[in-house]
């Protein structure tokens, strides 16, 4: 319905929230995939980008079949695939959608972010898409939540994360909490996704925060 006062030319129906989501050779594969299975869920539409090693770590550590990259999306994604909910993009497709500030989303969030990746971003190096379109968050100030997962630290990385903090940037490391008592991997796998959502303000009931319990929860 067309609100009183507003012609039809003025009208635009309400898009899907949008997020582009990026997955990295760092271990834990898994966090992104629950990631983008989290958001189709809220009904938002993902743009989705692996990078090369991402693809590698997710054949290795969840032991999905990564030669024809789209037809895996299609078997584990397929309503999202079908509906348009999930789009996919080829990490060297550097003319993709997200890779300029004029296509709308409301963010970005690599999940799990390697070094490597995390040290283009910071040194404005936008040599494939996915780097590119985190540059393209900075620019057009917004959201960008990266989740390294390394350990231990040296001084650079630790200086590459200080120099995108100051930029806002989300920093959310792969550290698990236990004052909830996790029963099982999902459970510390659902914790961390529920922080990254956390950064974003979408609601979900991923894990138990603290203070919960008093009340009643």
């Amino acid at each position: 319905m067309v609100e009183h006062g507003r012609g039809l030319r003025d009208y635009r129906p309400e898009r899907p929230r949008s997020w582009v989501v990026g997955i990295t050779g760092a271990s834990g594969a898994v966090y992104g995939i629950k990631l983008v299975e989290e958001l189709l869920a809220q009904r938002c539409e993902v743009h989705l980008v692996v990078t090369e090693a991402g693809w590698r770590v997710i054949k290795e550590e969840l032991g999905w079949e990564t030669a024809r990259r789209a037809e895996t999306l299609a078997a584990h994604f397929p309503d999202a695939i079908a509906s348009g909910a999930l789009i996919y993009h080829p990490n060297g497709d550097i003319g993709a959608s997200i890779a300029s500030g004029s296509f709308r989303t409301e963010g970005m969030l690599i999940m799990p972010c390697s070094m490597g990746t995390l040290s283009s971003i910071a040194h404005g190096s936008s040599n494939n898409l996915l780097t590119r379109a985190a540059d393209v968050m900075l620019k057009e100030g917004r959201p960008l939540v990266l989740v390294p997962r390394e350990t231990p630290l040296h001084a650079i990385h630790l200086e590459n994360m200080l120099n995108l903090a100051r930029l806002g940037v989300r920093i959310v490391p792969a550290m698990p909490a236990f004052y909830y008592k996790p029963q099982s991997m999902d459970e510390m796998i659902g914790f961390l996704v529920g922080k990254v959502l956390d950064q974003i303000h979408i609601q979900h009931d991923l894990y138990r925060r603290w203070g919960d319990e008093q009340n009643g929860l």
